[in-house]
This record gives structure tokens, sequence and C-alpha cells, in this order.
């Protein structure tokens, strides 16, 4: 297993992680198999979406932050479960196909951190698997 170590720099924000990702697949030696991405908290998440154009991550953004407001009469003491409730409609984590050592993704597709709580200091688990 490998940790990626992920700094964010705004409450809520996706970051375009596919490089890093295709640079540990590499690392890994593995040319045909699956890599699980795990995102060890509670206030983040994976996704894979579009990076080909910029606005697509900012709707995403601006839709999650209408559909689960920062603040709604929420009883979590903490005063961060809109970022608890983002993250479980995000998920923790992503299965990525691995075919000629390198991940397998469709033309406009990136994988993406998801921050829904931050800026902060996160990790990345990162697990390949060979077939």
């Amino acid at each position: 297993m490998k940790t990626l170590a992920i700094t964010t720099h705004h409450q809520v924000e996706m970051i375009d992680i596919t490089s890093r990702i295709r640079e540990a697949i590499a690392e890994s030696g593995i040319s045909s198999g699956l890599a699980l991405l795990h995102v060890p908290h509670t206030t983040a998440g994976i996704t894979i979406n579009e990076n080909a154009d910029p606005d697509v991550v900012r709707d995403l953004l601006a839709e999650l932050n209408k559909i689960v407001p920062f603040q709604d009469n929420y009883r979590h003491g903490e005063g961060n479960s809109a970022a608890h409730i983002k993250s479980t409609l995000v998920g923790p984590q992503q299965w990525v196909i691995i075919e000629g050592g390198k991940p397998v993704l469709g033309t406009w597709q990136a994988l993406f951190f998801c921050e829904f709580d931050g800026p902060r200091q996160r990790k990345l688990h990162i697990q390949v698997v060979g077939s």
C-alpha cells in the first residue's frame, strides 16, 4: 500500500490527483490489475469525473453546496455535518482498472480528491493488485 499526502486549501474543493495516481501505479510495477483508492477521512471523498472543463468541477461543488448547505440546523457539535453528508454522497473509495501499467480512464475522465471540511492535511491510500 502507498499513502499520498494531500494538502487542501479551501473549505470545499476538488483536486485533480490523476497524475499522482498514475505515478503510484507505475511505481507498483503492476501492468494489469486494479487499484483501490481509499480516503480515510469522514469529511472527504474521491470521485471520477470530467477534467477538460473546469466549470464541471465548479458546477458539481455548487450543486453539492445547494443540496447540503453549510448551515441547516444540524445537531453535530463540531459544526461540520454538511461535510460528513457530502462525504457520504461522494464516497470514500474508487476502484480503477489498470492496463498497460496505467489507469483505464475515459478521454475526459480524471480522479479527484474531494475536500468538504478544509483546508487540511489529508491522506489517500492506494492498494494496487495485479491480475
